[in-house]
């Protein structure tokens, strides 16, 4: 997740110096170059936009998507390129946002693109994501709900080195994402942790932690703006409340649609009196509804064996590798993400969504982190209150983080 978390520099200071002049590093993306000026501009995490001085003297490295600075190649100035990151090492004027760079070490855009692959194999490997149910300060360890069929609670010991992340109150992305520490943490949090478990599956020693508070609410479409990419819909969690949400959709949004057999599954998962057809037991007997179809050699919800018996492909297998029925503990937000993306022009009025978004100052206006369509059989199961419908442990908000 953090580009430069491998990089150690082995520059000493061999003489005291002013601690205006101590040099260090920014760590920021490239905006633009000149390298007749000698110059380069550069934006940090944080938004600062750095201008960057180098000379002669400056020492240029690129290094791969292994960051690895015992690999690193010399290059110059022109061969920086906009988009590229970069680490610049030097005396930093925090007053005019100027960094006179002794060294500069280059990281592509195509390296950039390959670390971020690996990254993210490796949070869908090693990554356990859930809401925080508890926290113990004093051994610090947090008690988990994981996002699992069926749901189960661990511990997460974070009692090490550990990086933690929270997302932004009005931001999807995990570029806004600010540092952050156990101390920012509160039950209720959605938290995803980069982790290793123990042999049995009910503890994980943490080394990276992205958190952050989410609303997940059902809603059905009034309109779908494709120019302004918006949503104008009516929250089903509310329905005496007649205002429609509006939802914004960015590049960070991810949007998919869940096919039917999923959505019966789903469905089962917060109402176990839904049949394997997608109607509600009733005391005489079973609802209406077809019984669905896996793949080749598959079964579809509710036939024997439970969802995604084995001997098949299709979705009911996948369905059972990750953990369907009884069997297993497999992760909501990786079912999700095995999904293709849709574009929002594929909605259409009258559909239900379910809508996780960042928990803003704004109820009425929603940066969307993700969109979720084909669910009309989990509304229809889900408890009701007085009209308003209950998710239960629905989320998919914490996805895998994404530099």
């Amino acid at each position: 997740m953090k580009f430069w978390g491998l990089l150690v520099f082995s520059i000493v200071l061999v003489r005291a110096q002013d601690p205006a002049q101590q040099r260090k590093n920014t760590d920021g993306e490239v905006q633009s170059t000149d390298p007749a000026a000698k110059q380069l501009k550069m934006k940090t995490a944080a938004g600062d936009v750095y201008t960057v001085t180098t000379d002669d003297k400056t020492n240029f490295l690129r290094v791969g998507s292994d960051l690895d600075l015992k690999k690193a190649t010399k290059i110059g100035l022109s061969d920086v390129a906009v988009g590229d990151r970069i680490r610049a090492r030097g005396v930093v004027a925090d007053a005019t946002k100027t960094i006179t760079a002794s060294t500069i070490v280059d990281l592509t855009k195509a390296a950039i693109a390959q670390k971020q692959q690996r990254d993210r194999e490796e949070w869908i490997k090693r990554g356990v994501a859930g809401t925080v149910a508890s926290i113990d300060k004093d051994k610090h360890e947090i008690s988990l709900k994981m996002d699992t069929i069926p749901p189960k609670t661990v511990v997460v010991d974070v009692s090490g080195r550990v990086d933690y992340r929270r997302y932004a109150p009005d931001s999807v992305k995990f570029s806004d994402a600010k540092e952050s520490s156990f101390a920012d943490l509160n039950v209720g949090d959605r938290l995803r942790a980069l982790a290793d478990k123990n042999e049995d599956g009910t503890r994980y020693k943490a080394e990276e932690i992205v958190s952050g508070s989410f609303l997940t609410l059902p809603v059905q479409v009034i309109s779908i703006d494709t120019e302004t990419n918006t949503i104008k819909a009516t929250n089903l969690s509310a329905p005496k409340d007649k205002t429609p949400l509006l939802i914004h959709v960015n590049a960070d949004t991810v949007v998919r649609r869940m096919p039917e057999q999923a959505a019966q599954f789903m469905a089962r998962r917060l109402n176990a009196t839904v049949s394997a057809g997608g109607g509600q037991e009733t005391p005489g007997g079973r609802g209406p509804g077809n019984p669905g179809a896996g793949g080749p050699g598959g079964r579809g919800p509710g036939g024997p064996g439970g969802p995604g018996a084995p001997g098949g492909g299709g979705l009911g297998a996948n369905m059972t590798q990750m953990g369907g029925g009884n069997r297993g503990g497999g992760d909501l937000q990786q079912l999700l993400e095995r999904l293709p993306q849709i574009p929002i022009a594929e909605l259409k009025a009258g559909d239900a969504l379910i809508i996780s978004s960042t928990n803003g100052a704004d109820r009425q206006h929603l940066s969307a982190i993700s969109i979720v369509a084909g669910v009309e059989p989990v509304l229809a199961s889900a408890p009701r209150q007085q009209g308003a419908i209950n998710l239960g442990a629905w989320n998919f908000d914490i996805g895998v983080p994404a530099q």
